[in-house]
């Protein structure tokens, strides 16, 4: 099969007919073998329903339903999981990506020998005070930390080659990070492609100001998980060292006072340099121990699915 196209949704069943009538007509023009995978996080409304009378009439949507809300993360996760495709598509289900890009899509990936290709919502139709200047602050911030030169790391629509897909873990709020995702795992043929931003036709957007919030505190995790997520003594030691010397300096310092400069004077206990020597050594201890679990929890850790499907369709 060539490309796979993976959709999570939430509450978007007024987009999916259109949506799906559209990527058909651009599947069919250009003679593709394709799938469609909709991915339903939890959806109040009839979503499952009209994901399930598509796939009655055509072989090529299948569907995968949630019990509840996992999250967009795990959506792509467990869509990343069931594709087929040579090459996978990612998209979202509101019509503000264009299905039309999906060829050009493909070609960077099959003939450009790309493993990632972003899209670029270089014009969008969002609002700049609630949108635009946060998404470019956390774009810019991104870049910075990751090292992955993307302008936009929260478009939805980017294509993959199979093999990424199918080496990465995409878990928590992770789905915004997936180029760093591959990077880390070796994936490092990382491109983007400047993208139609579409305006919002149904319903109205499932993210808040907090998602940038989040998308930060995410940024500071992916930044660690990349610098010393396999070997996190490395860290944890260096401070627990640094904490540790810093201890022992003053203890000896107090000691060798005590003992040979100043016998008469004040008890050690009641001197400051105590309380920090104490202080110091006893995290630097704290930061050792931590690096040890850190390193045990990453020898034995088993990666598994933290979220669960009630219905397939086609799969």
């Amino acid at each position: 099969m060539q490309i796979s196209i993976v959709i999570p949704l939430l509450n978007e069943q007024e987009s999916l007919i259109e949506l799906h009538d559209w990527i058909a007509k651009v599947m069919q023009s250009n003679r593709f073998l394709y799938e469609v995978i909709f991915i339903d996080d939890g959806s109040t409304d009839g979503s499952w329903q009209t994901i399930t009378e598509l796939a009655s009439k055509n072989d090529n949507v299948k569907g995968i339903r949630f019990l509840k809300n996992f999250g967009k993360s795990q959506a792509l996760h467990a869509g990343f999981k069931s594709a087929q495709g040579d090459v996978v598509i990612t998209m979202d289900a509101d019509l503000q990506d264009n299905p039309e890009e999906i060829p050009e899509l493909y070609e960077l990936i099959k003939e450009g020998g790309n493993h990632v290709v972003s899209g670029w919502k270089k014009k969008r139709y969002d609002s700049i005070i609630t949108k635009n200047m946060p998404s470019k602050l956390f774009n810019w911030a991104a870049r910075k930390t990751s090292g992955v030169k993307l302008h936009d790391f929260n478009c939805g629509l980017k294509a993959f080659k199979k093999d990424v897909v199918k080496n990465i873990e995409v878990s928590g709020d992770m789905h915004r990070y997936i180029p760093v995702l591959a990077k880390n795992a070796g994936f490092s043929k990382i491109t983007e492609k400047v993208v139609q931003h579409q305006a919002r036709k149904y319903g109205t957007t499932k993210f808040g100001a907090e998602r940038f919030i989040n998308g930060f505190l995410d940024l500071i995790t992916i930044w660690f998980v990349s610098k010393f997520g396999r070997q996190p003594m490395h860290l944890f030691g260096a401070l627990g060292v640094l904490m540790f010397t810093v201890g022992l300096g003053f203890a000896i310092y107090l000691g060798v006072d005590k003992l040979f400069l100043n016998p008469t004077g004040r008890l050690i206990t009641q001197r400051p340099q105590f309380y920090i020597a104490l202080t110091a050594m006893i995290i630097g201890t704290q930061f050792f121990l931590a690096g040890f679990l850190g390193e045990i929890l990453v020898r034995s850790r088993k990666a598994g699915e933290n979220y669960k499907i009630s219905n397939r369709i086609n799969l």
